[in-house]
């Protein structure tokens, strides 16, 4: 399992920094746990399904 940063994962779904940490505030999308710096870490097939499942409910 791969592990993505806050800044892999809103590369990757083209948001801002700040809006990926509020989804896992929000438990929109959960986190594997958290890196040095106490940000979350992602696992990248979470990543993958949450994009999926944003576009079919009409985007992220």
């Amino acid at each position: 399992m791969a592990l993505m940063t806050v800044a892999e994962v809103a590369a990757y779904l083209a948001i801002q920094d700040i809006r990926v940490e509020r989804l896992a505030r929000e438990n929109l999308l959960v986190a594997a746990g958290k890196d040095e710096q106490g940000k979350p870490v992602f696992s990248e097939d979470d990543v993958k399904r949450y994009k999926i499942l944003a576009e079919r409910l009409g985007g992220i």
